[in-house]
């Protein structure tokens, strides 16, 4: 690109701009088969903005020459959310807590806060509320595993739709022990209530309780529960036909295809001509991994990235003797980026919300 623009006589931002898939054409369907065995096809974005962004954050077009300092800018598109399935299961049990568990692992990505959210949001209960457990086999049988920024796409959606089970038998059992239509009632910090009259509510604990109606159960809850004790009609089970006792909810999500998030780097370099000495001034990232579950984690994986490619491109090298030995095979002498060799990242986000899934998510955003 920057060659071309240097034959042309064109700004390099001006050559990336006019090869850009607008708004309008996606999905855009590249012809090819991506990794996942299904049609690489791009489902949302826009470049043109996230150009702009990037133009502007790190002075693009304020930029002043001179002799050892550069200006640099990369984009690209991040195939995520890789199939074929992950499973959620949620549970509210009669102390009011919901636990959340999922078949994929985590190690350190911050997949439990992050599904911690998703749960919170979709039953309407306070975060403090939700624990989250990933890769226990006594909920699931079957999972795929944590790869390819897949974990909050596949799993994120798994647990909503996990939830939206949960949510939908809640609001029925409440709606037959408050004598309500489940249409009138919403869910706010873990109590149902009808909409318009605050005194007719009933909390997610106590309607854990009549869902899972043991004979010889006797704690709070349970005592709580006796008032809707004679809501349910007489001639009806107390548990309803195809249905299984508690508040709980298993989902499964199969993507149809992958997702695409993107993202644009550009940065500030000075050289020293005399030592070779690189020196990163500015560095600033535009990203857009559709809806934002946790801004925090974001950054912090933007963050990441960055040190990783830093180190990859200026720092990190395999170095192997005459006889095919590594010599540098620890960190005493591989060299690696510190805090000091990191520039502060500057960044700034653009959310298309992708159209594949319902959370519109593309999995966390830490470039590649």
């Amino acid at each position: 690109m920057d060659k071309i623009a240097r034959y042309l006589g064109k700004d390099r931002t001006e050559v990336r701009a006019a090869n850009f898939i607008g708004p309008g054409e996606f999905p855009y369907d590249q012809g090819m088969t991506f990794q996942d065995g299904r049609p690489l096809i791009y489902d949302s974005g826009d470049y043109p903005e996230m150009l702009r962004m990037i133009k502007e954050l790190i002075g693009w077009d304020d930029f002043e020459r001179r002799p050892g300092l550069g200006i640099g800018i990369g984009c690209y598109v991040e195939g995520t959310g890789v199939g074929p399935y992950e499973g959620g299961h949620v549970q509210i049990t009669s102390d009011g807590r919901v636990h959340v568990s999922t078949g994929l692992t985590s190690q350190g990505q911050g997949h439990e806060t992050a599904f911690a959210q998703i749960a919170a949001t979709e039953l309407g209960v306070p975060i403090e509320r939700v624990s989250v457990v990933t890769g226990d086999t006594r909920r699931f049988g079957y999972a795929v595993g944590t790869f390819a920024s897949r974990a909050a796409v596949v799993s994120g959606n798994a647990i909503a739709l996990a939830c939206r089970k949960v949510r939908e038998k809640a609001l029925r059992i409440a709606a037959d022990a408050l004598e309500a239509n489940p249409d009138d009632l919403d869910i706010a910090e873990g109590i149902v209530h009808v909409a318009g009259a605050p005194s007719a509510a009933i909390p997610l604990s106590t309607v854990a309780v009549l869902a899972n109606p043991l004979r010889y159960a006797f704690d709070e809850e349970t005592a709580k529960a006796t008032q809707f004790a004679g809501a349910a009609a007489p001639d009806r089970p107390p548990v309803a036909e195809g249905e299984e006792p508690g508040l709980e909810g298993r989902g499964y999500y199969s993507p149809i295809r992958s997702t695409f998030a993107a993202g644009m780097h550009a940065a500030v370099v000075e050289t020293d001509p005399d030592t070779a000495e690189i020196r990163v001034l500015r560095y600033a990232v535009v990203h857009d991994c559709g809806r934002l579950i946790n801004p925090m984690i974001v950054e912090g994986q933007i963050h990441g990235g960055v040190a990783q490619g830093i180190g990859g491109a200026l720092y990190e090298r395999m170095v192997y003797d005459q006889h095919g030995q590594l010599v540098n095979a620890s960190f005493m002498d591989f060299l690696m980026p510190y805090a000091t060799e990191i520039p502060h990242v500057e960044t700034a986000h653009l959310e298309t919300p992708s159209p594949l899934n319902p959370w519109a998510s593309r999995a966390r955003a830490r470039p590649a």
